[in-house]
């Protein structure tokens, strides 16, 4: 059922108090679920097919709208770094890079801006909590959210809040783009899609868990998994859910979208096939058999394959067909980054310090480099840069080393 939106509904344009509401504090979600809509909200949605990110740009957790995690910039050869940045916490979240920025967010509630030429700080910008949310760009704004419940738009030139909005609960969560609208979970149990330009509601979808994941879109439709482990299609235009499948597991890594099929992995040591013609429903299940662990990671997805890391300290390669394993790989310890494919290569990184380039094709490791601290933070590759992070606070940015081999 589909309500109007009364009054109350609209966003501070200053930033309000922190909430006290924190993850571990919020009330189980009745069994139902319901959206509300503001049915009179300009709806400039068009087609949300799966668009390709420009090799400049790495604007949002997984690089392009589906959440497939595939850069347009190839890396190869050796990488060197050619610059660092210390924060003054640790940095759990992807950075975003647009244009000559970055963006990242820490610990301790900041968000800095950053030169991609030199790593020298341009901006900074005080949320008053936690910021796990990576932070995602458009059309000169960065959207994030904050363990208070705040969500934040800050103008990318200046640093400046151009609007917040409350929910009740911690965002981990990364914002989604679609038309005017800016979508993203939280741990209240709703989705919400927002105006992108005044943070006004449109409408929110409650589940039965939390949402930690960040929503897919493709083809006028968000897609997503959370910790009720249910799969859930919901329209963009009016939050309807027109369909779910029960994955069995939890699910705290975002599904990415490619085509017709969704690829998930769960807490119950599996990654999932789901088939989005006709309303979701399973396709195939991959478990890997030698060990038992959760996976936390977002899968990166091409036509051929799935690659995710594992708690199981090894980095996965699946047949995106089939679902039978192609490859796997080995490290010293839990992988929750979540991995990207670039070119003939695809970037990783663990909690033993390391980030890694293994071969697509083979699994060989290509490069590596130690950077004596743990990172769940993924990889952010785009205009010849790879920037990454780690629990440590520090940022640091690759580039291919000259005279290096392509």
């Amino acid at each position: 059922m589909v309500d109007v939106v009364g009054e109350g509904l609209a966003p501070s344009l200053d930033r309000p108090p922190p909430s006290r509401c924190r993850r571990e504090g919020a009330s189980p979600s009745p069994t139902r679920r319901w959206a509300i809509a503001w049915l009179c909200a300009p709806l400039l949605l068009g087609t949300a097919a799966l668009a390709e990110s420009p090799a400049s740009e790495w604007a949002h957790f997984r690089g392009d709208a589906g959440l497939t995690g595939v850069s347009q910039q190839a890396l190869e050869g050796d990488l060197e770094p050619v610059w660092t940045f210390q924060a003054e916490d640790a940095i759990e979240s992807t950075a975003a890079i647009v244009g000559e920025r970055v963006f990242v967010a820490s610990l301790d509630g900041i968000l800095h801006a950053l030169s991609l030429a030199d790593g020298k700080r341009l901006w900074s910008y005080t949320a008053g909590d936690e910021i796990k949310s990576s932070p995602s760009v458009r059309d000169g704004v960065v959207y994030f959210g904050d363990e208070a419940g705040i969500f934040h738009a800050v103008d990318a030139e200046t640093g400046k809040v151009k609007w917040t909005f409350q929910t009740e609960a911690g965002i981990i969560s990364s914002a989604n783009f679609v038309g005017d609208r800016v979508v993203f979970g939280s741990y209240d149990n709703f989705l919400y899609s927002l105006r992108a330009a005044d943070g006004f509601l449109v409408w929110k979808l409650e589940t039965d868990n939390y949402v930690h994941a960040s929503p897919a879109v493709a083809d006028g439709f968000t897609y997503f998994a959370g910790c009720d482990g249910l799969f859930r299609q919901v329209k963009l235009e009016d939050g309807t859910e027109v369909g779910s499948v029960q994955l069995q597991g939890y699910v705290a890594g975002s599904a990415a979208v490619r085509g017709t099929r969704a690829f998930v992995g769960s807490f119950e040591n599996e990654v999932l096939a789901v088939d989005l013609e006709g309303g979701p429903s399973i396709l195939w299940r991959y478990k890997y058999s030698d060990r038992d662990f959760p996976f936390y990671s977002s899968p990166a997805v091409t036509e051929r394959e799935v690659i995710i890391g594992g708690r199981d300290k090894l980095v996965h390669a699946i047949d995106a067909k089939t679902g039978e394993s192609r490859w796997t790989f080995s490290t010293k310890a839990r992988i929750d980054s979540s991995p990207v494919i670039a070119g003939s290569r695809v970037f990783i990184a663990s909690k033993d310090g390391d980030i890694l380039a293994l071969d697509l094709e083979s699994g060989d490791a290509a490069w590596r480099f130690d950077t004596g601290s743990a990172i769940t933070a993924s990889p952010a590759i785009a205009n010849g840069r790879l920037v990454i992070s780690t629990l440590d606070g520090l940022v640091y940015a690759f580039a291919q080393k000259a005279g290096s081999p392509e």
